[in-house]
């Protein structure tokens, strides 16, 4: 079954990634913002997302985030799954992903990006692998190579990165620490 007349070309694509680097706000989170009573942003992430990263970069594969926003909760969660590139307030983030991909010593058709607006297409365009969300804008969903089933901020985010770890025939090592018990249909 490795014929890849049978292989979709977005799994093609994605095993093809060396770096992969997520748009924040419709993406990592539902696109909402929240603001307290002392006018701090306040965001809500997915622990099934963050632990998704967490599999794909212990796969080898470089996470990036870059957002045209910024804020003080997103540093803290960047910093809390150990993602080191963090390029905030960006306007031009296909610039931004070439400065990356520069001093990564990777070229576009080792990347992926995943971004739910047409700001994030020229940079959705440039990568050897793209993805959006089911809410992302119309015109970014019908340009992208693969649209996940979860919504945004409740486990798109995983949905991509297990679908590159398969693609790399990497998912079953990843979750194999996890599976070193007996199926409950096998337990007597």
């Amino acid at each position: 079954m490795n014929d890849p007349a049978f292989i979709p070309v977005s799994h093609q694509k994605a095993r093809q990634v060396s770096l992969m680097a997520f748009d924040v706000d419709g993406v990592m989170t539902d696109g909402r913002l929240y603001y307290s009573g002392q006018g701090e942003e306040l965001k809500s992430f997915n622990t099934l997302d963050g632990h998704g990263l967490k599999m794909l970069a212990n796969a080898g594969v470089v996470l990036a985030i870059i957002s045209g926003r910024g804020s003080r909760a997103l540093e803290l969660r960047a910093r809390n799954l150990g993602i080191e590139i963090l390029l905030q307030g960006v306007e031009d983030k296909l610039g931004a992903m070439q400065e990356v991909l520069k001093q990564q010593h990777l070229d576009f058709a080792s990347a992926g990006y995943m971004g739910d607006d047409v700001v994030d297409l020229p940079v959705l365009s440039a990568c050897g692998f793209s993805a959006s969300v089911p809410n992302g804008h119309a015109l970014v969903r019908r340009h992208v190579d693969y649209v996940t089933r979860c919504d945004a901020g409740l486990g798109a985010v995983r949905e991509v990165c297990e679908l590159i770890l398969a693609a790399q025939n990497k998912l079953g090592q990843a979750l194999a620490p996890y599976c070193a018990f007996p199926p409950k249909s096998a337990r007597t």
